[in-house]
């Protein structure tokens, strides 16, 4: 309930200020028409005119409105063109906060000249003080500097998937400082432009999708690639995010009870965890429909093996016989290591 009061309290200021701004227009544009050139309300609330001297205070409401107003205007058109297009949204939001902030500095510029402020002095003074400032501040130039490089350079988009010192997520904001990055339950990193190093870009290119399934030792692995072959084009059917494939890449590897099948298709990143899902669901739907077993662990019981006893007439002939082997070969190398040889053969 108090949710829904704080949505419609927005949305009746938004229209409250909407007006505002309108009837200003309105005033503006056709006050040239209705007012006489000497009247001084319309001397004052035209930003426009230069003659004589205009009521402060009017003046000063007059850019507040006007150029606040034209800020949101302008960024309200480039948002919803940002919404058309794929690639680009990133510079067209780091246009918008250029905006934002720009607007608002000449605004200030703008009342404390109407205030009679020299504005040159202050100009001067805050070149100083930005010297000052970015020499302590460099963090921040940083990644300001990095926002750009990163904007212009094309490293990623909002709406890409990547990777950052193991966060994997969607961009959703490219700011001036900032890079905010969501992942799949919905918790936002908030990561400064300078901070990101290294990145994996994963939606630049097709992915690839990962799916492998067992098959028991005793099952004709020609039989099950024949049954595949008439298959996979089906399976293509099946699962429209597949864009390549799926692909039969061979045996990959032998398991303790199973040989072990690996399958591989493209498709796009956002997509990816979901196609290997349905290609388990696909394969698993397809060995049972052809009798094609799946292992699993099992635990084989035997019974104890019975052994005989040895005889004495065993027991004398097994001690004559190690003897009679220990005496041939005494003087022949262990066939594990190399001979090592000793002083007299090394005299002869």
């Amino acid at each position: 309930m108090d949710k829904k009061i704080k949505v419609d309290s927005n949305l009746i200021v938004t229209i409250i200020v909407g007006l505002i701004a309108l009837a200003y227009y309105v005033v503006l544009i056709v006050g040239k028409y209705t007012f006489e050139p000497s009247n001084a309300f319309y001397r004052s609330f035209n930003i426009f005119s230069g003659a004589g001297d205009p009521n402060k205070l009017i003046r000063i409401a007059s850019y507040f409105i006007f150029i606040l107003s034209a800020s949101w205007i302008v960024r309200y058109v480039l948002g919803k063109f940002g919404l058309l297009l794929h690639k680009g949204r990133a510079i067209i939001n780091l246009t918008c906060s250029l905006i934002k902030y720009a607007a608002v500095i000449v605004l200030v510029f703008m009342v404390l000249k109407t205030l009679g402020v020299d504005t040159t002095a202050i100009l001067a003074g805050i070149g100083i003080l930005g010297l000052i400032v970015g020499l302590g501040a460099q963090p921040l130039i940083a990644d300001i500097i990095a926002g750009l490089f990163i904007v212009f350079e094309n490293v990623f988009e909002v709406g890409d998937i990547i990777v950052v010192d193991g966060f994997r997520g969607t961009v959703v904001d490219i700011g001036i400082r900032t890079t905010k990055i969501e992942d799949v339950g919905g918790n936002i990193k908030v990561i400064n432009n300078a901070d990101i190093k290294t990145l994996v870009n994963m939606t630049q290119a097709l992915s690839v999708a990962n799916c492998e399934m067992s098959i028991e030792y005793g099952e004709s692995l020609e039989r099950v690639e024949s049954i595949l072959s008439e298959a996979l084009p089906k399976i293509k059917e099946a699962i429209p995010e597949i864009k390549e494939g799926p692909f039969y890449k061979g045996v990959s590897s032998f398991g303790d009870s199973s040989v072990n099948l690996k399958f591989i298709a493209k498709c796009e990143e956002g997509s990816r965890y979901q196609v290997e899902r349905d290609l388990n669901r696909q394969f698993k739907l397809l060995f049972d429909k052809n009798n094609i077993s799946i292992p699993f662990p099992q635990v084989v019981v035997n019974e104890p093996t019975k052994f005989e006893n040895v005889t004495k007439k065993q027991q004398k002939a097994a001690s004559e016989f190690v003897s009679e082997q220990k005496e041939l070969s005494k003087a022949l190398p262990d066939g594990d290591r190399p001979a090592v040889e000793t002083s007299d053969n090394i005299n002869g």
